[in-house]
């Protein structure tokens, strides 16, 4: 996806972001549910991708086919997309895709506790996702039946189940999706797109921080304590050492990057740093 159609889904991507919070896995279900419905018809794919059509028309449109049938959380994103500008019609599809998907990671990733083996809940989601991939992949019969077009797509999902019988809600819901609904790609590949989305924002909450010297572990503590303050949670942080840097400190979370010679927050953490 390129161009206007990216664009459209960044722009989607960050008005969701204010839902994710309290998201449940019940949005994401119904953003499915939604994507379903467009792939099934491509008279409607049109419709929603036509630029002779005003965005306010297109939204419309969306609202009236599923209005009653889902919340309105998911009526209003649908709708939110449908009066973005796409440049294919397979694009608004995908962008529902990641959108449905995001959620699903964001309700694992919004689980305050970590499980028994020490992992938060993106770790988890991850881990089941690649377990998944690698039952599939061992397997030449299981490969073959998973992308059995005569099957039906209650087989694959109750197929799918027992192939992660561990596995947690988020990544079975994911995983079901995958394999009932692959669009075109393999199974495992869609879930492969998935786990990748995982890692993805999992990244925004580990920060690179570079610095000219190392650190002792009070000034490492002073060093967290300042991220946690200054992004509002718990954060990873991943320390290199760069005599050659200027500024005296580099950070790095997510696609952020955030330089002690040009950002003055940067500057309070060094001053922590000095004690």
């Amino acid at each position: 996806m390129a161009g206007v159609s990216s664009e459209s889904l960044a722009t989607a991507l960050t008005a969701l972001e204010a839902k994710l919070p309290t998201a449940s896995l019940q949005l994401a279900k119904e953003l499915f549910g939604i994507l379903g419905m467009v792939d099934s018809s491509a008279g409607l794919r049109r419709a929603l991708t036509d630029p002779s059509r005003s965005g306010d028309e297109k939204s419309a449109l969306v609202r009236q086919l599923v209005g009653g049938k889902v919340s309105a959380d998911a009526a209003e994103i649908a709708g939110g997309l449908a009066s973005s500008r796409w440049a294919s019609a397979r694009d608004i599809g995908d962008a529902l895709e990641t959108l449905a998907a995001t959620v699903v990671i964001s309700v694992a990733e919004n689980k305050s506790a970590v499980s028994a083996s020490g992992i938060t809940g993106l770790e988890e989601l991850e881990n089941d996702l690649f377990s998944f991939n690698q039952a599939v992949a061992s397997s030449h019969e299981v490969q073959r039946a998973l992308s059995e077009p005569q099957a039906s797509a209650a087989a694959k999902a109750t197929l799918a189940e027992r192939l992660a019988p561990g596995a947690s809600e988020e990544a079975r819901v994911l995983i079901t999706q995958a394999v009932t609904q692959p669009r075109g790609i393999k199974p495992t590949r869609l879930v492969a797109r998935f786990a990748e989305l995982a890692a993805k924002r999992q990244q925004r909450w580990i920060a690179t921080v570079s610095v000219t010297r190392p650190l002792s572990q009070t000034q490492l503590a002073r060093l967290q304590a300042g991220m946690n303050a200054l992004y509002g949670r718990e954060l990873k942080v991943n320390l290199s050492v760069d005599p050659s840097l200027i500024g005296g400190i580099r950070v790095q979370v997510g696609d952020e990057v955030l330089d002690a010679s040009v950002l003055t927050r940067l500057g309070q953490l060094q001053r922590q740093l000095a004690g």
